[in-house]
């Protein structure tokens, strides 16, 4: 299996289990070092990033889900994404390259109609690929999921989702169709 139908499987498969609409945003943070079997931030290739991205961005539209590219430390973990995900936050300048910003988020840049740059977002349920750190990018409270589709060649790859926040203590009665 390839790097873009695995990212595909992983994609697909947190879509699915955190029941995503459309509208909704994932966030993805992507290590292709660790992908292809390096420690994180050594060695960086636009070509994997592509492929990833490629699969991932292929499942999200599928379902008009959003995808929200996390760039590695150097640019701050910066979001980008499409304008139109999340029209009334407050734009910041970088563009991503493949040492500062990563291969990824550099794929994603290059992708998106109309990409932009933020500091920071809250999705509705996120993909790590090799060890990025995505959390900072998600809703409260997140909520961990074990993929089947949990590696992505050499990378470990982690999932959450989000849920609300329950209320009410002891006494209360909730929604199961938002657990």
């Amino acid at each position: 299996m390839n790097f873009k139908e695995q990212a595909y499987n992983a994609a697909k498969e947190i879509i699915e289990i955190a029941k995503l609409k459309k509208g909704q945003i994932l966030v993805v943070g992507c290590s292709t070092s660790e992908i292809l079997g390096a420690k994180i931030g050594t060695d960086s290739s636009p070509d994997t990033a592509k492929e990833v991205f490629d699969g991932i961005y292929a499942a999200a539209n599928e379902k008009g889900v959003f995808v929200a590219a996390q760039c590695c430390e150097h640019l701050n973990r910066a979001i980008i994404c499409e304008r139109n995900a999340a029209p009334y936050a407050e734009t910041v300048n970088a563009v991503p390259f493949p040492k500062a910003g990563g291969s990824f988020a550099a794929a994603a840049y290059g992708t998106f109609k109309d990409p932009v740059t933020l500091e920071e977002i809250k999705a509705d349920a996120g993909i790590d690929i090799g060890f990025t750190m995505i959390g900072m990018h998600l809703k409260k409270v997140a909520v961990p999921v074990r993929l089947k589709n949990d590696f992505i060649g050499s990378a470990k790859v982690l999932a959450a989702r989000v849920r609300p926040k329950f209320i009410g203590g002891t006494r209360a009665h909730y929604n199961e169709e938002m657990l």
